[in-house]
């Protein structure tokens, strides 16, 4: 199965690590977006977008508001989300998790938990 991720955050340096990552582990089809208003365009946009990475904190929309916007959508309900933020307390992890993002991986990672948290998603052993 082709990935095409679609990498949403507010700073464009975060992006290049999680595009850089992602080229580390073997994928190589992306988008990017700087927050969730624009990601949800995107994702209208652009069908063969089929996997979500999204920060927490962003301007105008939320990772959050993002992810609870792609679950209320019919057309985009099942994407997989990866939510990758600096917001590591339990609460936070239990609201993501709530709004039904698939993973949760918290700030700074490496590229091997990128990838085992991915693999998870996908149900990739």
């Amino acid at each position: 199965m082709s990935i095409k991720f679609l990498v949403c955050d507010d700073s464009v340096t975060m992006r290049r690590i999680v595009l850089n990552s992602l080229k580390n582990i073997g994928y190589e089809s992306f988008v990017e977006a700087q927050d969730g208003k624009e990601a949800l365009a995107k994702l209208a946009a652009d069908p063969s977008i089929n996997f979500l990475i999204t920060d927490w904190n962003m301007p105008v929309m939320s990772g959050l508001e993002l992810t609870r916007a792609i679950r209320a959508d019919e057309n985009l309900s099942k994407i997989p989300i990866l939510m990758v933020t600096t917001r590591g307390v339990k609460e936070d992890i239990i609201e993501a998790l709530q709004a039904k993002v698939n993973n949760y991986v918290v700030k700074p990672f490496n590229p091997q938990t990128l990838k085992e948290k991915i693999d998870q998603i996908l149900g990739i052993k």
